[in-house]
């Protein structure tokens, strides 16, 4: 599936409605340029769970974690982790087999952690404010 957002809210409203097809356990790898709007998707997609925090890139401490109506969500940012066992050492595992749905920016950092079975968003800047958002359900690592 491919989208054309024309701004923030936008890509939010898509964001949101996309919400509703998600389940305990889905894992959202997010790629896309850095201020491609990762974190603009995920709180649309809060907005989706009735999240009622403010939701920020969580860069300094890569994990948030935000109770939702109906299951948590799990927001990883992986901008400055330098290896995988920085990954390891946060015990990921835990939320991405979890109860609840696990959103990851910079996904490309996990490398062979990357799960089995995941949905793959990509975002790319088509402009100040245009994005193309590619989203692939039936994404399986292979490695």
């Amino acid at each position: 599936m491919k989208i054309i957002t024309n701004s923030a809210s936008e890509t939010k409203n898509f964001a949101f409605c996309f919400a509703s097809k998600l389940k305990k356990g889905d894992i959202l790898c997010f790629f896309g340029d850095l201020g491609s709007g990762k974190t603009t998707f995920i709180q649309g997609l809060a907005k989706g769970f009735k999240i009622r925090d403010d939701i920020t890139s969580p860069t300094f401490v890569f994990l948030n974690i935000y109770k939702g109506c109906h299951f948590p969500l799990y927001h990883f940012d992986l901008y400055r982790v330098k290896n995988t066992d920085e990954i390891r050492g946060l015990g990921y595992e835990e939320f991405f087999y979890g109860e609840g749905v696990s959103v990851v920016e910079w996904s490309e950092k996990l490398k062979e952690l990357l799960p089995k079975k995941y949905t793959e968003i990509r975002i790319k800047f088509l402009g100040r404010d245009k994005r193309e958002i590619s989203i692939n359900t039936e994404r399986k690592n292979t490695d």
